[in-house]
């Protein structure tokens, strides 16, 4: 069942018009790449450890328009930022750290802040990835990409959805036939080699895999994946519930904690430190590769910052297992308890988390008609999501615009008060119109 609600024809007719007029081609020449934003509901942070892990999409997201350039030229510009961004799909690109120095000469941005420049550094890791692979690419793009209308994407991995959608857009120009599951590997490369985070695989695999309606659920040692509907009619259990989102207004992390790359380490060593105790130094230092029995056995060989690390795993894979039978059982309110006690996991084991965002967290489970609520993405900026009662949304909506402005003035201020706390639905894959 596709969501039709996003994008809407004047999303679609807009961006088409833009790439007619940057490419002289007709309006009807024009592709358009769907790249939704996502949300991870239960397995935060344990992808990067090969846990299991479940997503959706939300009707907000990424649009992309392009046409074949007709040459090897790639021609970009962005609704969000200034300066444009040229590149051909016939340079060697190499990973950003070794390409920095020299990323002035190739966008066409002089006098704009560097924030502004690195923009177009999702498309040259895509083509990096595809390269990579062993793609020929012999088709550059002319395009213009623009993320939801007034929506602060900080938390939804508006990341992956770009790279995902830069992906799609060099595949169908060079008529690629790449599926769903190499994509998720080609975006990890964009994201981990080109870029340097080191990230899991969730974020892309729920923009390509998910279907409206469903929980994406996958393992993330074994790719697995599977989309998991409840037993009552998929639309009635859609009429019951909508997914609200939250916003700061936090635009940079602001935070004294170690960051992403850190935490990633600490789980690394914990893990270590536990197949070592059981006498397992073959295995790749992974939480996946410990199991939940030698962690019972061999716990208090941690220190407090790597025991804390490896609770939320172990806790969380099974969070995910008993979220996954609270949705096929139609068990909405089970299901958003596990939501609520991954959040508070979040907290206080994995250690995310701004205090406007733990604010906005704590709000939200007091709204009316909330089932769960945590953190979308780190919580180190961006916002919360949280599961609500189709009848009492609006109601909740109202309630935290107003508990967090209270809290938090000076940040609500700066939010468009029509996109601060939003009702939204959940959405489709990533796909090419």
């Amino acid at each position: 069942m596709a969501d039709s609600t996003w994008p809407s024809d004047a999303e679609l007719n807009r961006i088409r018009d833009v790439v007619s007029e940057m490419s002289g081609r007709s309006v009807d020449e024009i592709r358009v790449v769907v790249s939704p934003y996502r949300i991870c509901p239960l397995g935060a942070h344990i992808d990067h450890q090969g846990g299991t892990v479940t997503a959706m999409t939300i009707n907000k997201g990424i649009l992309l328009g392009f046409v074949p350039s007709g040459d090897s030229k790639v021609h970009l510009r962005s609704a969000q930022f200034k300066g444009d961004v040229n590149f051909s799909v016939d340079e060697i690109q190499l990973p950003k750290h070794l390409i920095r120095a020299s990323e002035n000469n190739q966008t066409n941005c002089s006098s704009i802040p560097d924030e502004e420049c690195s923009w177009g550094n999702y498309a040259r890791g895509a083509q990096y990835a595809l390269q990579h692979r062993g793609n020929d690419l012999s088709q550059g793009i002319i395009g213009y990409i623009c993320g939801s209308q007034g929506l602060d994407s900080s938390g939804l991995s508006s990341s992956a959805a770009v790279g995902v959608a830069y992906l799609l857009a060099f595949e169908s120009a060079n008529n690629l036939s790449i599926s769903s599951t190499e994509n998720i590997e080609y975006d990890r490369l964009i994201e981990n080699e080109y870029l340097g985070l080191r990230n899991g695989i969730l974020d892309q695999s729920a923009i390509l895999l998910s279907s409206h309606g469903c929980l994406t659920y996958m393992n993330c040692k074994t790719k697995e994946h599977k989309l998991v509907q409840p037993q009552k009619d998929r639309t009635e259990f859609q009429k019951n519930f909508k997914i609200l989102l939250a916003f700061s207004g936090l635009k940079q992390a602001l935070t004294t904690n170690p960051g992403y790359n850190r935490r990633v380490e600490e789980c690394q060593e914990a893990a270590r430190i536990l197949l070592v105790a059981s006498g397992n130094t073959s295995e790749k230092p992974v939480f996946t590769n410990v199991d939940a029995k030698v962690y019972e056995a061999y716990k208090h060989k941690l220190d407090h910052v790597l025991y804390k690390r490896a609770e939320h795993y172990f806790s969380e894979n099974v969070r995910v297992k008993q979220g996954v039978e609270a949705w096929v059982s139609g068990n909405m309110e089970k299901f958003g308890e596990l939501v609520s006690s991954s959040g508070l996991s979040s907290i206080q084991n994995y250690e995310c988390g701004a205090e406007p965002l733990i604010q906005l967290y704590e709000i939200l489970l007091k709204a009316p008609g909330i089932h769960g609520a945590r953190f979308s993405g780190a919580g180190f900026r961006g916002c919360c999501l949280a599961f609500v009662e189709t009848n009492r949304a609006a109601e909740a909506a109202s309630f935290v615009r107003e508990e967090y402005s209270k809290c938090q003035p000076a940040l609500s201020r700066q939010l468009n008060p029509d996109t601060a706390v939003l009702i939204c639905e959940t959405g489709d894959c990533a796909r090419v119109i």
